[in-house]
């Protein structure tokens, strides 16, 4: 089912932030969420998910490469074309992710400071593009669902999507996400019956995210398009949310397929191979991904 077009606006441009070399601890002392005056991220994201063309999201591990270098790149892919990020935060049992992702996993966690790295490349991420926190239910239950929260929402996250959310931690999450004004976005198994999708999808916010494959992420082999097609149509008929997808569009013509059926389109795999073994090719491959999505687009524009 094409979607249906919807009048929206660019993403706005936010302000580069600067650079705190102890982020969790300059974080803690800010007031409070309410008593800031803070980008209103949780808009920004719907406008992007809002527009008539399929926005492309770019997910990268955060914590791989130093900050310098790691706040580069994000910058470069920015400006290539992403139109949000999702930064994931390291776990050592990422049972979803195929072996790029978690050897990017292994490299950030044997650097140490797992979070505050995280938390600093959410904040830098943020200031170029929406950003939503890609993590697994074991960090968030070990840093405290709300402590977590706070925190990321402090880091001007727009949202966090647990990816193996347990069904019984859920109203607990939803309820500290909310308090942090941050979204919820749900993945949802294919295998779910109706009603099954209707209760993930009440729990959401932010996007609904449909894989384009059942396999593990790096997946490079033919994607079943029809199957998602009818997946999101199911989607569609139980939420009002956007419907994102991600995990095995591993090209370009790929993107492009799934692209009608979508409001957005996540590549992580393909930009985090370039990333993990020649960062300079990463802009170039984002690029080719956003001119899959929007032919008529420049970088330009986007920067």
């Amino acid at each position: 089912m094409p979607r249906p077009p919807t009048a929206g606006a660019p993403p706005p441009l936010w302000p580069a932030r600067l650079h705190r070399p102890h982020v969790t601890a300059d974080l803690r002392r800010q007031p409070p969420l309410r008593e800031r005056h803070l980008l209103p991220t949780t808009a920004s994201l719907r406008a992007v998910l809002a527009q008539p063309r399929c926005a492309l999201g770019v997910f990268v591990p955060a914590g791989v490469h130093p900050a310098r270098a790691e706040r580069r790149q994000l910058d470069q892919i920015a400006q290539a074309g992403a139109d949000l990020f999702e930064m994931g935060l390291a776990h050592h049992d990422a049972g979803l992710d195929g072996p790029v992702i978690q050897a990017a996993y292994r490299r950030a966690l044997s650097r140490g400071d797992v979070l505050d790295r995280t938390l600093r490349a959410v904040e830098h991420a943020a200031g170029l593009r929406p950003t939503v926190v890609m993590t697994y239910w074991d960090p968030v239950s070990r840093h405290g669902p709300e402590h977590l929260a706070r925190l990321l929402a402090d880091a001007v996250a727009a949202g966090a999507m647990v990816v193996d959310l347990p069904d019984h931690q859920a109203e607990r999450w939803q309820a500290a996400a909310q308090a942090a004004n941050l979204s919820t976005p749900r993945l949802v198994p294919r295998h779910l019956a109706d009603t099954g999708l209707a209760t993930v999808a009440a729990g959401a916010s932010g996007w609904l995210y449909a894989p384009a494959s059942t396999a593990p992420t790096g997946y490079r082999g033919p994607l079943d398009v029809p199957a998602l097609a009818d997946f999101t149509t199911r989607l569609r008929a139980v939420s009002p949310l956007p419907v994102v997808s991600g995990v095995g569009i591993s090209t370009p013509a790929l993107a492009e397929r799934i692209a009608p059926l979508v409001d957005a389109v996540v590549i992580g795999t393909p930009v985090l191979r370039a990333l993990m073994t020649a960062p300079e090719q990463a802009p170039a491959l984002t690029a080719a991904f956003a001119h899959a999505l929007n032919p008529h687009a420049t970088t330009q524009t986007r920067a």
